[in-house]
């Protein structure tokens, strides 16, 4: 059983790399161009606002999904790691990320007095990869005080994400569009090992549940009868 503060952890590295705040301040500083710089911090703090929200509702309502639509808890590991692997690989790709926003979503959001919540927000920073992610752990979690630590978690990454857009143009001009690249590709090289680990987690949960085995178990009882 992980301790709180574990399950803090694991919630920012997990989380953390598939939201990816640094690959969006140059879709923030793009969008914030000739506004004042009040503004700005404006919409990057509503944006975190947004973020949370969205995050937060996912993780509490993750188990109410679940048992609606009758999904099990493999299955959601498998899809959650399939649809971070998609967006790592992108990450990894010189052509840039999958979530990365249209010419003409920039162009109307310019035009736009709030950015927060789109495309700042949703999907830039809480998109479906960080969802599948928050939906995961909220399957994984069977107690109050691991939901509890697992927003605490997506606060933390929520805090850096913040930290983030206000220090975009400083960070912007010391990383350079290079090193913004290459932070991505790494963030991109670490969500694929964190896909491939809950698809493992998910099949291996799934070939040992009763579902799998139960068949298997009454063929060798018919089979040796």
């Amino acid at each position: 059983m992980l301790s709180f503060f574990e399950v803090i952890v694991l919630t920012f590295f997990a989380l953390l790399p598939i939201s990816n705040p640094f690959s969006t301040i140059p879709l923030y500083l793009s969008l914030t161009r000739g506004h004042t710089k009040e503004w700005s911090n404006q919409q990057a703090l509503k944006a975190c606002f947004f973020m949370a929200g969205i995050l937060l509702v996912f993780l509490w309502s993750g188990a109410i999904i679940i048992e609606f639509f009758g999904i099990s808890i493999p299955a959601i590991r498998v899809a959650g790691g399939i649809i971070i692997m998609q967006v790592g690989f992108s990450m990894l790709s010189p052509k840039g990320n999958s979530q990365e926003i249209s010419d003409e979503a920039k162009a109307e959001s310019k035009r736009k007095d709030d950015i927060a919540f789109t495309p700042l927000a949703m999907p830039s920073l809480s998109g479906p990869g960080s969802i599948s992610v928050v939906i995961s752990m909220a399957a994984g979690s069977d107690n109050l005080t691991g939901y509890f630590a697992i927003s605490t978690g997506i606060l933390v990454v929520v805090f850096v994400a913040w930290l983030a857009m206000r220090g975009a143009p400083f960070i912007s001009k010391v990383l350079g569009v290079t090193g913004l690249d290459a932070l991505t590709r790494i963030m991109g090289f670490i969500l694929i090992c964190i896909a491939f680990q809950f698809v493992f987690d998910g099949l291996g949960g799934y070939f040992a549940s009763e579902r799998f085995m139960e068949p298997l178990l009454n063929a060798i009882s018919l089979n040796a009868n």
